[in-house]
């Protein structure tokens, strides 16, 4: 999730799934909740950078967490002429999606209640790979690849460096169609680094967040991540279950 910052403490936390906004002012008022090591205040602002850490006993519940596949048109901020990704499949939690993926684009999204990944998730203060299968209008060049792996300069920034090789079709190396891991998550990204090289993206999967693959999972369903997979999963995280 992308906040603009600085942010109030509270809308930080609800907007997080800690608590709704007013259960996030009872959070704070009772000291459970910290900014760089400090108690925070009402009214207290967080910036980008900083550390928020909320006491486990405070919010404590039985998280859930599932690979979900998302399907193209569907959409995981609603919009007009979208399916809404939580009314598309039902689960049995209150759960919601934990980042992006545009609703050009399917693949492996994480479902939970844990309030607690989605900053470790997706904050630029942490690196986690997510990888993607891309394919591409027209056949694309050694040179490309070069290009997209070095960085790519869009809208006033140079993407970081990532992994990029050809996909293979048969056994033989693909002419129009990449494997991509990034460790960054900019808006379209890997769409935006295509177009900046004069290439269009006809179909963007992603496949791993992570230690978590998508496998066999077909469109708009899930399987529950638990067992050794969540340990590790938790533990890259930093988070204990």
């Amino acid at each position: 999730m992308n906040f603009t910052y600085p942010i109030r403490i509270n809308r930080y936390l609800a907007l997080n799934n800690y608590a709704t906004r007013k259960g996030a002012d009872v959070l704070v008022e009772k000291g459970h909740v910290l900014i760089n090591g400090k108690k925070a205040v009402l009214g207290d602002l967080v910036y980008e950078n900083d550390e928020v850490e909320v006491r486990e006993s405070a919010v404590k519940r039985d998280y859930v967490y599932y690979a979900y596949n998302k399907a193209r048109g569907v959409s995981t901020n609603p919009e007009k002429g979208c399916k809404d990704i939580l009314k598309v499949t039902k689960f049995n939690e209150k759960v919601f999606p934990v980042g992006r993926l545009d609703k050009d684009s399917h693949g492996l999204i994480i479902m939970t209640n844990d309030g607690r990944i989605t900053d470790r998730l997706l904050s630029p203060k942490y690196i986690h790979e997510k990888e993607y299968v891309v394919k591409l209008k027209l056949d694309f060049s050694d040179i490309f690849l070069d290009m997209m792996g070095t960085g790519i300069r869009i809208d006033g920034f140079t993407t970081k460096k990532c992994k990029i090789w050809r996909a293979t079709k048969a056994g033989k190396p693909s002419t129009d169609t990449f494997k991509i891991i990034l460790t960054e998550g900019k808006k379209r990204q890997i769409r935006r680094m295509c177009e900046a090289l004069h290439h269009d993206v006809l179909d963007l999967f992603r496949t791993r967040i992570m230690n978590i693959q998508i496998g066999k999972i077909a469109d708009s369903d899930y399987r529950k991540i638990e067992g050794q997979e969540l340990k590790d999963f938790l533990g890259l995280l930093g988070i204990e279950k």
